[in-house]
This record gives structure tokens, C-alpha cells and sequence, in this order.
């Protein structure tokens, strides 16, 4: 029996052997090497880590991090081969008898072994085969060595690998150069790198680091006055910050490459990263972005702070970054920013990725994390809301003064940026028709718009799109007043030339390879319905007309657009906080936005057709030379009609205008006619019923055979009841006379007062919740009078019209019966 055990036993070893034999030590050195990352036509584009190591010798490290390892981690490593055989018996009593695992007994060179070869299965035949093969790693490399790999191989939390990284991150400051209170630290939060990381845990990270020194002066490492020292000390790391001074494109990249290879993958490294970027295009937006703010921070009275005062105030920061250091605290700019995004419509490919204006300033990705009010480059959602509910693009819509109940602030006339219109001029148009509403960026009219589709359609349709940023619950809502991201209003955007549909989410990796050949990651891709394709081209006419006669009109006429089918719509935040441009050919989306990081005016009349428009010009110029555009392609479901533009009906050949020649000053007729894009349903049936002889129906509750009456331009229903005690500044509290001049006003009981019961507000405000209008109580009847006496005013200047002149009389005619 004892000899078959042993023949077992030299079996199993044997077998063992030859499998810690199969691994190439060599493999222990290669810790790391660079990812590479391409752009889509395989061009470089950049480099980076996914692991934040920087290898040294054993010489660059502190000696006191050795002893610290040795005291918190394995004991006996100077004294073992491999693998403490005392510690792994130990080890297995105490967890027999608590009947969990509490202790393990891996020592350094276990742990070097199974983080080099990816010995991570909790199996006993696995931790065999690490005894064995430490064993043989101890009999090639010194004890030095052993522990120099270990060091610069270990992780240390929050994205830190070796202790070179860790030092640095941690600390600010290399390993040769920590103290023992920083080495303590670094490999008490060995056993927990994330959990006990200072930046997550300082006050666990701070009881690892006593603990440690408390084993440290067992060991006789160190005294009990640097044991007190130490201890007693506060633990001061430096603020977190990201190593990769890079770009934002990149920075990118290797965030979503750690989310796809996750860091157990991603740390062996030497991988080709292929993006969706084009580096053309991305070469572009930088220079374009980057010339336009510069050109507006040189405008007369511009009075915030620039790029160049803070470039200054940076450059001692600049230098020890250049050389490859860590800065510590860093001052945060408040200069004008801008953010670029365009996607390929298509796939939902990213092409184009600018997050700010200077990363190793800010590595906020005002792209993807930042936001903002869209502004009025949010009103084509609304305009295709509304078609889906089959409101007819010629529909008219007033484009008149909003009053208070809905605008509160700017009186009749708006403000601009928010009632007005997106020019420094604010004319209002009366009717006209929806299409030329939202292209002329007639925001009056637009809220109406956004009226008659509803609230809830809205959201709907931005929703689909891709805005999962909540929307507001106001009117302004319909200008934009609600925070979304750069990046989901321009995916959103993609749904109009996709004909009503839209790639899921967009995505910067195209695909990995390792350093075999092998794919190791893919972007699927996937579409999804938005709107119908006939309000898909509805929009895209909308926005075709916006971007070449309406606000987006000097993209052709100031800054060289190309003659290439495009559509966009530019927009403005209210306050002129923030400025948007964002279009599309048929092949590509491009966003651009331009504002301050945290909410301020640019400058009074600051408009995305002046800042952002001429950046995406420039960019979608360029992207004509690898994506050609073609002509948007008109559905089956789209009807041309012939419109008047008076009416909003069909066109009779009667529809015209006088026009006068401004030069000659003839007049001409003038045809206001033009085609419009309506669908089955959409479609008017009525003729025009200003030129011809048309009769537009109206839909009421009661007899259609009942001449249509005026109604209310407004929902009264949607309005707050008003108590009002007393007449603001005229009336029987007229204590300026500015009606009643003092020689000639009348007696108080000369007036007949019609008495109405007060409001009770409270009552109001319950009814109004319940969807009730509450009704004001009938008034008195006044006395009857057959005639009204009228004095004429005092004038305040002298007047040859004597102060005692006779009163006019008014009869008051008898109403006429019908």
C-alpha cells in the first residue's frame, strides 16, 4: 500500500512538473506594452496604457518597500523556495476549524506566478501547479529580482500598476523616494486594492497603513519611535487624476476599451484598437473649433477670461507635465469652450470626438458628459412631433406676441434667444406656415407648434430619438430649456436622414486584436424606429430650407458650405448662454455647441448661426471628400401639393400678391404659391380660401350647420385664475388723475359700480388641480342709462379750451335686432 502511494505520489509530481515546465519564464518580464489605436483607415492616432505601469529597477525603489511587502504579505520570503509550507499547514488548520477560507498562504513568488500566467481558478490542482511553478522560479531568478517583478507587477487600485504608478498617483512622487509611513500604505492596500484605495477609502487605506507598521516593528524593521511616528501622522495623497494627457478622442478609446476587455483582459496590453474616427475629419473640427473661439475672444468688449490668460497662469503645470510628472492640484479654466461630435449615420460610428478646447486643461468631455440647454436646435424634435400627429407642415401658426401668462418676463415683445426669433432683428410675422415657422426660427410660433402637438408627443418622439435627458413640462421646453448632451441631440438628429430610423447608440471601437491576430471584440449594430419615414423627409425639407434660406443661410453665403445636398438647424440657448449647429448629409451627422462651462452670456446677441455655424461648415465640407452626399430620397407616402402661403389651403391660380419695387417703386403681382410635402392624411382638401373661393371647416361641439364663432386663442382652461383686488392704476383708485383730470372728474356716487364677490384663491387653485375652471360670480346689474356723459381731458400743458367747457353728450343707440 505505502509503495503504490508512492508510485502515486511520484506520478502526480511528475505530472505537475511538466506543466510548471510548459511556461516560459521569460513571459514573467513582458509586463505590458502599448495598445495602439487606429483610426477607420487605419492610420495612427494614438497610444496608451490600459494599464497605468511604469517598470524600474530594483535600484528605483525604496528598500523600506521591500521589508513592508515582506511584513504585510510573506514572512518567510527570504527563507523559502517558493512556496511556505508552514504558513500553507497553518493555514489549513485555521480554516478547518472556522470551516470557512479565513487565511491563505500564497507568498510573493506564488502571487507572481499566478498574476503572469493567469493562474486565477480556485481549484486545488491550480493551487499545486502554482507551488510548483514558483519552486521553479525561485531556482532561475535572485530573490531581488523576484520581488522588483512582483513590485512592478501587482496592482494597487484605482487603475495603478506597480509601484512606480502607485507613487506617483498616490503620493506625487517616485518609489525611491517614499517614506515608511507611503510604503506601509502601498502594501497594506495589497490585499483589497480598490476597496482600501485612499481616493475610495481613506480611512480604511489609513488602518492598512498602521496595521503594516505594527507588523513592521514585530519584525524589527523598524523602532518604536518611527512605529509612533508613522502611525501618528496624517495620510496625504494627491488629487486623483487621469495619466493619459492625450486627446479626448483617445481618452475615449481607452475608456471603452476597459469596458469591453475588462481590466483582467486588458492587462497583458500590446492590443490594435480600430476606431470609427476619421482622422481627416477629426483633424478638422480641432483646427475649426479651436480658430473660431479664438476669433471671439478677440472681439472689442469681450470681458471673459481667455484662453491665452489662462495659458499663462497653466504653463508651470505645462512644464512638469512635459516632463512626464505629476502637477498636483491644478487650476481649472473658465475660458469659452466649445464640443464636437459627428456620427456616421448609417452604423452610429463616431467620426469625429472633440470634448473642449484643451485637454490636458480639463479632461471634462463636454461631448458626451456635459448638459446643457439645446436651445433652438431643439425645435425640429417638436416640428416632427407634430407631423406624426398629422399636422399638415403648411398649417398656419401665429407668429405673434406671446402674451405674459405664457411668456412672464420680456413683456410682449420676448427676449432674445427665447420669444424672439434667432436674429437681432424681432419682426413678427402674423400667419404663416409651420414649415417656414421653424426654418425661420420664428419661436413665437413654434411654441403654437409645439401646442397643438402636445406636450406628450414631444417627449415621445425625443425619447425614440435617443434624448433619455428629462424634458420640462413648460413651453420653453418646446425652445430647448431642457439639459441634454451633445452627443444624444446628434444621434437624435441621425433619425432624419435614416428615414425614420437611427443606429441604437453610437460607438467609437469598431473592433480589437491582440497581439496574435486574433479578434478579441466587435460593435454589432443595430437600428431602431423613430418616426415614419414620410415625417423623416418632412424634416429633412424643413431643415434643407433652414440651412439655405432661413437662419442657416451664410453656411453659402459667408462661409463657402459646398454645393452638396445638406440640411441643418442652428440654435441659441435664452441669455445667449449657449450656441448649437447641428445638420446632416445623407451620410453623416455632425453637433457643434460653444458655451461656458458653467452658465454665462457669451455676448448679448451671440447667435449659432454667427459662432457654431461656420465650425460645422468647415467640418462637413471635409467629410464630403470620404462620404459623398446624395440627395435625400422622397418616400412613396410624401405628397407634393401646391399651397398658398396665405392660407395654408390649396393653391387656385389665383393666389397672389401686390409687391412693390423697392428700387422702381412699381407694383407687380407676385404668386404665393409653393410646394409642400403633406402625407394621405396630412393633406388639405380645401381650396384657398383668401384667392378663391375655399370655406375652411372648423370642428365644434355643437350644430355644424351653426356659422363657426370666434373662439379664444388660448386654452383659458390652461390658465391660473387671477384675483385682482384692486385696479392696478386706474379706475376708482385713479390717484394720478391720469384719467380723471381734477377739474372736470365726477363724483364717486355719480359712478354706477358693478359689484362682484371676491375670488377665494384657495377655491381657485383646488378647482384648477381638479381640471375645473373656477367661475367668477355674477355681477350686479348696473343701472340702466340711456345716455353716458364724456368730458374731455385736462390737458397738462396750457390750452386755449377753457376749464369750464360744456359737456358732451353721447347717445347711447338702441341695440339692433337681427
Amino acid at each position: 500500500m505505502a509503495i503504490a502511494g508512492l508510485v502515486a505520489y511520484s506520478i502526480m509530481r511528475a505530472q505537475f512538473q511538466h506543466r510548471a515546465d510548459e511556461f516560459n519564464l521569460a513571459d514573467i518580464e513582458k509586463m505590458e506594452s502599448a495598445t495602439l489605436v487606429y483610426d477607420r483607415n487605419g492610420e495612427l492616432v494614438g497610444k496608451f496604457f490600459l494599464q497605468n505601469r511604469i517598470p524600474v529597477a530594483a535600484g528605483q525603489i525604496a528598500p523600506m518597500m521591500t521589508k513592508a511587502v515582506v511584513a504585510e504579505e510573506d514572512n518567510r520570503f527570504f527563507e523559502h523556495d517558493g512556496a511556505d509550507y508552514w504558513g500553507i499547514a497553518r493555514a489549513a488548520i485555521i480554516n478547518y476549524r472556522t470551516g470557512k477560507k479565513k487565511q491563505g498562504a500564497s507568498t510573493v513568488t506564488q502571487q507572481l506566478a499566478r498574476n503572469s500566467f493567469d493562474l486565477h481558478e480556485r481549484t486545488y490542482r491550480r493551487k499545486i501547479l502554482e507551488i510548483f511553478l514558483a519552486n521553479r522560479i525561485e531556482k532561475h531568478f535572485s530573490k531581488e529580482q523576484i520581488m522588483t517583478m512582483y513590485l512592478n507587477r501587482v496592482y494597487f487600485g484605482s487603475g495603478l500598476y506597480g509601484v512606480e504608478a502607485a507613487a506617483r498617483g498616490y503620493f506625487g512622487i517616485p518609489a525611491k523616494d517614499l517614506n515608511i509611513g507611503q510604503c506601509a500604505m502601498l502594501a497594506g492596500i495589497l490585499k483589497s486594492p480598490n476597496g482600501l484605495s485612499p481616493w475610495n477609502n481613506l480611512d480604511g487605506a489609513r488602518n492598512a497603513r498602521n496595521f503594516v507598521l505594527g507588523r513592521m516593528k514585530d519584525m524589527g524593521f523598524i523602532n518604536g519611535a518611527e512605529l509612533q511616528r508613522e502611525q501618528e501622522g496624517i495620510l496625504v495623497t494627491s488629487r486623483r487624476m487621469n495619466p493619459y494627457k492625450v486627446s479626448y478622442a483617445v481618452d475615449y478609446v481607452r475608456q471603452q476599451a476597459i469596458g469591453a476587455l475588462g481590466y483582467e483582459r486588458a492587462m497583458n496590453g500590446g492590443f490594435k484598437i480600430y476606431t470609427t474616427l476619421d482622422l481627416r475629419m477629426q483633424r478638422m473640427a480641432e483646427t475649426a473649433l479651436r480658430s473660431k473661439l479664438n476669433e471671439i475672444e478677440s472681439r472689442p468688449g469681450y470681458n471673459h477670461e481667455t484662453y491665452a490668460q489662462f495659458a499663462e497662469k497653466f504653463r508651470p503645470f505645462d512644464e512638469i507635465l512635459r516632463k512626464g510628472g505629476f502637477p498636483g492640484a491644478q487650476p481649472m479654466p473658465a475660458y469659452l469652450q466649445g464640443a464636437v461630435v459627428a456620427y456616421n449615420n448609417s452604423t452610429g460610428g463616431i467620426l469625429t470626438l472633440v470634448g473642449g478646447r484643451e485637454f490636458k486643461h480639463s479632461e471634462y468631455n463636454r461631448a458626451m458628459q456635459a448638459k446643457r440647454p439645446a436651445g433652438t436646435v431643439f425645435t425640429p424634435i417638436v416640428f416632427a412631433a407634430a407631423c406624426e400627429k398629422n399636422i399638415f407642415p403648411g398649417e398656419l401658426v401665429q407668429d405673434s406676441a406671446l402674451d405674459n401668462r405664457y411668456v412672464g418676463i420680456g413683456g410682449t415683445t420676448g427676449i432674445l434667444g427665447e420669444w424672439g426669433v434667432e436674429r437681432t432683428g424681432n419682426e413678427y410675422e402674423g400667419g404663416l406656415p409651420a414649415h417656414e415657422a421653424i426654418a425661420k426660427g420664428k419661436n413665437a410660433a413654434t411654441v403654437r407648434l409645439g401646442w397643438m402637438a402636445g406636450m406628450d408627443a414631444v417627449r415621445d418622439v425625443a425619447k425614440k430619438a435617443g434624448i433619455d435627458s428629462p424634458l420640462r413640462g413648460l413651453s420653453n421646453a418646446f425652445l430647448g430649456a431642457s439639459e441634454v448632451s451633445l452627443d444624444e441631440l446628434t444621434l437624435a438628429y441621425t433619425s432624419f436622414p435614416g428615414g425614420g430610423t437611427r443606429p441604437k447608440q453610437g460607438y467609437i471601437i469598431d473592433r480589437i486584436i491582440d497581439g496574435d491576430g486574433g479578434e478579441v471584440f466587435k460593435t454589432q449594430v443595430e437600428r431602431v424606429p423613430v418616426v415614419s419615414d414620410s415625417t423623416a423627409y418632412q424634416v429633412d425639407a424643413v431643415l434643407d430650407d433652414a440651412l439655405h434660406l432661413g437662419t442657416g443661410a451664410d453656411a453659402t453665403l459667408k462661409y463657402n458650405l459646398g454645393k452638396f445636398p445638406a440640411a441643418a438647424k442652428t440654435g441659441t440657448a435664452y441669455n445667449f448662454t449657449d450656441t448649437y449647429t447641428i445638420g446632416y448629409t445623407s451620410a453623416v451627422t455632425c453637433g457643434v455647441w460653444i458655451g461656458f462651462d458653467l452658465p454665462t452670456k457669451i455676448f448679448r446677441g451671440a447667435f449659432g448661426n454667427d459662432l457654431a455655424l461656420p465650425v460645422w461648415t468647415q467640418i462637413m465640407n471635409v467629410s464630403t471628400q470620404d462620404f459623398q452626399p446624395k440627395p435625400f430620397e422622397r418616400p412613396a407616402s410624401i405628397i407634393p401639393v401646391s399651397i398658398c402661403r396665405a392660407s395654408g389651403l390649396l393653391e387656385t391660380g389665383r393666389c397672389e400678391q401686390d409687391v412693390t419695387d423697392p428700387q422702381t417703386g412699381q407694383v407687380r403681382k407676385q404668386k404665393t404659391s409653393y410646394i409642400e410635402y403633406a402625407t394621405a392624411k396630412s393633406k388639405p382638401t380645401i381650396p384657398c380660401d383668401v384667392h378663391g373661393t375655399g370655406l375652411r371647416l372648423y370642428e365644434r361641439d355643437q350644430d355644424q350647420s351653426e356659422w363657426p364663432r370666434a373662439v379664444a386663442a388660448v386654452d383659458l382652461a390652461m390658465i391660473r385664475p387671477v384675483a385682482v383686488g384692486a385696479p392696478a392704476l386706474v379706475g376708482l383708485n385713479d390717484v394720478y388723475h391720469s384719467v380723471k383730470p381734477a377739474a372736470l372728474r365726477m363724483r364717486e356716487d355719480e359712478i354706477p359700480v358693478a359689484k362682484a364677490e371676491p375670488v377665494n384663491q384657495q377655491v381657485a387653485d383646488a378647482a384648477l388641480q381638479a381640471g375645473e375652471v373656477p367661475k367668477a360670480q355674477p355681477a350686479e346689474a348696473a343701472p340702466a342709462v340711456n345716455s353716458q356723459e364724456v368730458r374731455r381731458a385736462e390737458s397738462v400743458k396750457p390750452l386755449d379750451v377753457p376749464s369750464d367747457a360744456a359737456d358732451l353728450l353721447l347717445q347711447v343707440p338702441e341695440p339692433i335686432k337681427f
